[in-house]
Parts: structure tokens; C-alpha cells; sequence
């Protein structure tokens, strides 16, 4: 991590140092200030909206995966943004933007996946069969419902060339 984050900041010095030879140092620093008010300004406005649809899908009992996840990535995108630096930016904007967001997601997504072992990614497939109630028919004219057992299978489709997993 220290690596990365050592590297970062590398390649961020060698593209202002560019981009200041390239325009001079005066008109650098303004765009550097500039991007980060740009950033602040975004990050309001997406982080405002992400936080509503999160709120839309509390109130309304919905599982809030994706909203989630642009929340997440609204906040990582105003930081960069907030950051100087030309390449933040640029990563900053497209994970605030919402047309590139999910280019982030499905690369995120792509990533986070091939971590994974091959046993353990989706998708799972779950088969099951309601069976009757346990002890029959409810008796004595209760109201109350019998719970009911379901017995379930859990399959995973398993490549030919690979033994499955116990």
C-alpha cells in the first residue's frame, strides 16, 4: 500500500511539473485550485443525491446496494477531487460524475471478484421445495400457522475441469 501510495504521488508531481513547464506555475496552481472548488461544488451536489436515494430506500424497506456503493463512491470521488493533483482529479470526477460511475462499479466489481477464490464467487444458485406444515393441519381451531420446514439444496455451478468444493 505504502508503494501505491508512494507511486501516486510520484506520478502526481511529474504531471504538474508538466503541465506547469506547459502553461507556466502561475496558471497550474489556479487550475489546481480551481479543479478542488470544482470538487467541493460536485461532491455537494452527488453527495446530496446519493444520501437522498439511500434515504428513499430505507423509508421504503429495499436493499440499498448500489445506492451504496455510489455513496461510497461520491465520498472516494470528492476526496480525490478535494486533493491536489491533476490524476485525482480526473479519478475524482469519474467517480462523481453519474453517467461514469458505473464504469468505476463494474471495474471495482471486476476487481474485487478476481480476489475472490473461485469456489467462493457468484453466482449461487439455490433450489427449494415447500413441504407441508410440520404435525399436519393446525388443531383445535387455532388461529396460530404452523411454521413450515423448507428443504433446500445449494448448487454451484462447478467448471468441468475443477473438483467441487465440500
Amino acid at each position: 500500500m505504502r508503494l501505491f501510495v508512494g507511486l501516486a504521488v510520484l506520478a502526481e508531481l511529474a504531471v504538474f511539473l508538466v503541465v506547469a513547464g506547459w502553461i507556466g506555475i502561475g496558471w497550474t496552481l489556479l487550475a489546481t485550485l480551481a479543479t478542488s472548488a470544482l470538487g467541493w461544488l460536485l461532491l455537494a451536489r452527488q453527495g446530496t443525491r446519493a444520501l437522498t436515494e439511500l434515504r428513499d430506500r430505507a423509508r421504503s424497506r429495499q436493499a440499498a446496494g448500489r445506492e451504496l456503493g455510489d455513496a461510497g463512491l461520491v465520498a472516494v470521488g470528492g476526496l480525490l477531487m478535494v486533493l491536489p493533483g491533476f490524476l485525482g482529479d480526473v479519478l475524482g470526477l469519474l467517480c462523481l460524475l453519474p453517467g461514469t460511475r458505473g464504469l468505476v462499479r463494474a471495474a471495482l466489481t471486476r476487481f474485487v471478484i478476481g480476489r475472490i477464490p473461485v469456489a467462493l464467487r457468484p453466482p449461487v444458485r439455490v433450489r427449494s421445495a415447500r413441504t407441508e406444515p410440520l404435525g399436519g393441519p393446525a388443531a383445535g381451531g387455532s388461529t396460530r400457522m404452523t411454521p413450515l420446514v423448507i428443504e433446500g439444496e445449494i448448487v454451484r455451478d462447478v467448471p468441468e475441469d475443477r473438483p467441487p468444493v465440500s
